[in-house]
């Protein structure tokens, strides 16, 4: 996994950020999904919209760090293992 400069992406080795988000999101959901959470649940357990929580399950959006911090204390994980499915 490389670091993109110019955009700070996460990249695959296929050098598409659009995968990471995918991949990560995916792995944001299926763990959400084994602690029997909603996204709203989710929502309010890590201080963020619904809406974007969605986005980021689906791909569509490249959360920050921050965000990525409050997800993964929220779902009781740390962000390097939300992370490691980013191969």
């Amino acid at each position: 996994m490389d670091a993109g400069p110019e955009h700070g992406y996460l990249w695959e080795h296929d050098g598409s950020p659009s995968r990471s988000r995918s991949a990560f999101g995916k792995a944001v959901r299926k763990r959400r999904l084994a602690l029997g959470l909603s996204q709203e649940r989710l929502a309010d357990l890590s201080d963020l919209h619904r809406t974007y929580l969605s986005d980021i399950e689906r791909g569509a959006r490249n959360p920050s760090l921050a965000s990525i911090v409050r997800i993964a204390r929220a779902l009781r994980t740390t962000p390097s293992s939300l992370l490691e499915k980013v191969r």
